[in-house]
């Protein structure tokens, strides 16, 4: 794959993400991108295309944490070019996208598309415990009450 050079005269697209346990989702909105060039290395992604006005737009996001470049996959779209990023370390949270602290301007949160997945299995487990102790109280109070001495009326 050719090394992608930074433009001239260039800006960032707009761009969201969302981590699940073995994907991190990455999704660089760009009207109409055309000349589309990925490249996904284990460290970082870098994006460089045109939009529909013919500026250049060039990302480069230095990851988290290490990936899988052989099993991480784009498709552009109309409006977006979605990037599905497979992580080294699955099951592991990524606290932000980027490695160092600081937060550009242009990359955020898709709170639409985000899941607290780490705390899923455990919430599951809460519930069936809470579940299964309900059932032992109930256990534990006897048999129901007979209700023999009960009047019916039978018209």
């Amino acid at each position: 794959m050719p090394k992608i050079v930074r433009p001239e005269n260039c800006q960032p697209a707009k761009t969201v993400w969302f981590d699940r346990k073995k994907y991190v989702t990455v999704n660089f909105l760009v009207q109409k991108p055309t000349n589309v060039q990925v490249d996904i290395q284990e460290t970082k992604i870098i994006l460089s295309c045109k939009d529909d006005d013919d500026n250049n737009i060039y990302n480069e996001i230095e990851f988290y944490d290490r990936v899988q470049k052989n099993d991480s996959r784009e498709k552009v779209y109309d409006r977006t070019i979605n990037v599905l990023i497979r992580k080294i370390k699955e099951n592991v949270a990524w606290p932000r996208l980027n490695k160092g602290t600081d937060k550009p301007a242009w990359l955020s949160v898709d709170f639409d598309n985000w899941r607290d997945w780490e705390h899923e299995e455990e919430d599951g487990q809460a519930e069936f415990e809470q579940y299964m102790d309900m059932l032992s109280e109930m256990k534990q109070k006897g048999e129901p009450p007979s209700m023999d001495d009960l009047e019916f009326d039978s018209d």
